[in-house]
């Protein structure tokens, strides 16, 4: 007992003896905190989500307002096209050099086709897709013609140009490198035809040192550039218009040769598709000893109610 209260005493001493404050080293100062404490503050950082500065953009479903504007430039497009059509639709119905040389065009095509004769086109790029575009126009309507990549006719291909033929050069800027490299192997007396952008022949690069007998403009400009209109040079205005006045070359040609025998002519050379097997099940049907009535399906852009 005498012990027990000794040893409280004691404690007690020494408690009183102690210092107030007992220095103790702040685990904020710590150069080194626990294994367990480095531990935590790492699950921390990845439960902690980024500052809302760190977010990445999400992508926001497009507003109404927004399809409203995509419709609107959509539109432009369209407008901005059909613009270019009406345009050089006035050219060759008003100026007097575009209707002489696109005469001119089609008298020598005709002449060559008739010569046994064809027409050669060629191109690079973008345009080079419109020269097979109207390559395969014409031999579906009976204009014999070829297509010549200007890469490859400097490799061998050159040796497609027989007598009696016609070259045909589709360029937007008439100065195409890999065009302009072909003249000084074209025969003097083969004719050229160039359709660019430019209205004077004069002015077009693949026509300078030609005549006006062996080099003819076919113009295909554009009222506005592809930049200016949509905001990137990408070939679509200049590509539109190149098409229209191919498809009106190769039907023009088509009626000078054929004439009324132009229908049957595309008939014999289209026997596949949709579209030859329509004429040939009308055929059929006309021939069978029944009573079936053949009808015309409506076109795609008739709506089949309207009664015309």
């Amino acid at each position: 007992m005498t012990s027990c209260m000794s040893a409280k005493r004691l404690s007690r001493e020494a408690l009183e003896e102690m210092p107030e404050e007992i220095p103790v080293m702040s685990t904020l100062t710590s150069p080194r905190p626990t294994k367990r404490r480095r531990t935590a503050s790492l699950d921390a950082d990845l439960l902690t989500p980024p500052h809302e500065d760190e977010d990445p953009p999400c992508a926001e479903s497009p507003t109404k307002t927004d399809q409203i504007d995509i419709l609107s430039y959509a539109a432009n497009v369209l407008a901005t096209e059909a613009a270019a059509l009406a345009s050089v639709t006035k050219l060759y119905q008003t100026d007097a050099t575009a209707k002489e040389s696109f005469t001119a065009a089609i008298d020598t095509i005709t002449q060559s086709q008739e010569d046994r004769g064809k027409l050669i086109i060629t191109g690079v790029g973008k345009s080079a897709y419109i020269c097979q575009k109207l390559v395969a126009t014409c031999k579906s309507l009976g204009v014999a013609a070829s297509f010549m990549h200007a890469c490859e006719a400097a490799h061998g291909d050159l040796g497609d140009i027989r007598q009696n033929d016609i070259i045909l050069f589709i360029s937007f800027s008439g100065k195409t490198p890999e065009l302009l490299n072909l003249l000084p192997h074209i025969p003097a007396t083969t004719p050229i035809i160039a359709m660019s952008s430019h209205l004077s022949p004069s002015k077009c690069p693949l026509l300078v040192d030609r005549s006006p007998s062996t080099g003819i403009l076919l113009p295909a400009p554009i009222p506005a550039s592809e930049e200016a209109s949509f905001g990137v040079s990408a070939p679509t205005i200049s590509t539109t218009v190149a098409l229209a006045v191919s498809d009106m070359l190769a039907l023009t040609v088509a009626e000078q040769m054929h004439r009324s025998g132009k229908r049957e002519v595309f008939k014999r050379n289209h026997p596949g598709g949709a579209i030859g097997m329509s004429h040939r099940e009308l055929e059929v049907v006309k021939k069978a000893d029944v009573n079936v009535e053949a009808i015309e399906l409506p076109s795609p852009s008739i709506s089949a109610n309207d009664e015309r």
